[in-house]
């Protein structure tokens, strides 16, 4: 089954919908408009129950198929947030709010979402029933973390979860994906390094922070390149160096260091958390100075269930004949949150040649629409075939 009729019918009103979500960026929770919208369309659509306000702002929709003889539930999320970036597309239908910029597609998920919950209700040529998820706060609020957490695979019994995610440089529409860990766990730190300051002209005097957060700086590569297996994947990044004084003449007292770490499995992540707080520590002991170090989880691994992943991949095929494998990507993904619940598989769409996610020339390809949206359609009509 290609690109489904009634979805390329669509692609004019979806396209709309996705221009008006970009138009209006918000950012984290603070999707009040978005999640407004897409539930009123919900209702327009005739899905049986709209329940908004789960996971602070997140939508959930009920579409019951023309049977349910099974008693299966399917679940397909879609992220509604925007990034705090200024746009600088020039486009049209350009962002309105200044330092808000639908930079990473969402607004392209939440509609192709939309678009196959229309096409859903209208036909509900399925036995069982769909869950379509609007999830706020993807862009490191944890939104599909509090989704989770109030109780939605429960409440609703979904049993299994799909979601997806353009990506530029892949052929427009195609797909890829892969089995197993996805998208890296991310994690954040700051190391505060304490030391005496004082007169740039006598540094005897001082304990100086700076270049004790120099060796931290250069010891901290040593977890990749020294600790870990080298087959495996471990980033550690400093990405922020900042001085209690801005003086030229000044050795300052203290220094704050902070960063991000990415890792594709448990054991490494505890390996990157327990290396960088004994490194921080014990070179700033080694310089007479201390180190206080936070280390602060973030989304865990993102980890693709087989079967689910197979299937995924075979919809696929069968929407645009092309689904390759998918690289490992050192990004982080909180659908990893609704995926440690429920088996499930996330898949990435192409986006053509469009400037990378997260850019401010960043912009989702309306051409990936129909592939997109019927992908979703035909993941619940294949895996709740109609009685």
């Amino acid at each position: 089954m290609p690109i489904k009729n009634r979805l390329a019918e669509l692609h004019k009103d979806i396209t709309e919908w996705r221009r008006d979500f970009h138009e209006h960026p918000e950012i984290l929770f603070e999707t009040h408009r978005t999640a407004a919208r897409v539930a009123e369309l919900l209702r327009e659509f005739g899905c049986d129950e709209v329940v908004e306000g789960i996971g602070r702002t997140g939508v959930v929709g009920v579409i019951k198929g023309k049977t349910d003889q099974r008693g299966m539930v399917v679940g397909l999320r879609a992220d509604m947030d925007a990034l705090p970036i200024l746009e600088a597309t020039g486009l049209p239908y350009a962002s309105k709010t200044p330092g808000a910029m639908h930079a990473c597609g969402h607004d392209g998920h939440t509609a192709m979402l939309l678009g196959a919950a229309r096409y859903l209700a209208e036909t509900r040529n399925f036995d069982g029933t769909t869950v379509v998820i609007f999830q706020p706060a993807e862009e490191g609020g944890g939104g599909g973390r509090e989704m989770c957490a109030d109780g939605m695979m429960d409440r609703w019994n979904i049993q299994e979860v799909y979601g997806m995610h353009n990506w530029p440089g892949f052929p427009t529409g195609t797909f890829a994906i892969r089995p197993g860990a996805f998208f890296a766990a991310t994690d954040q730190w700051e190391i505060v390094v304490e030391g005496k300051g004082g007169h740039a002209a006598k540094p005897h005097e001082t304990v100086d922070p700076v270049v004790t957060s120099a060796q931290i700086i250069t010891a901290l590569q040593s977890i990749a390149s020294r600790n870990a297996d080298p087959v495996e994947q471990v980033v550690v990044s400093v990405t922020s160096i900042e001085s209690s004084s801005k003086a030229y003449n000044v050795i300052p007292q203290r220094v704050t260091l902070k960063g991000t770490v990415r890792t594709m499995s448990r054991h490494n992540r505890d390996l990157a958390e327990d290396r960088l707080t004994r490194i921080a520590e014990t070179t700033a002991l080694a310089f007479g100075a201390r180190a206080d170090v936070k280390y602060m989880r973030g989304y865990p691994v993102m980890v693709n269930h087989e079967a689910q992943t197979e299937f995924a991949a075979e919809v696929a095929r069968a929407v645009s004949g092309v689904c390759e494998e998918a690289p490992l990507v050192m990004g982080g993904e909180d659908f990893a949150y609704m995926l440690e619940e429920r088996p499930g598989a996330y898949i990435l769409v192409g986006n053509g040649d469009t400037a990378m996610v997260h850019h401010p020339e960043y912009n989702f390809n309306d051409e990936a629409i129909p592939a997109g949206s019927s992908w979703w359609a035909e993941i619940v009509e294949r895996r709740m075939p109609a009685a």
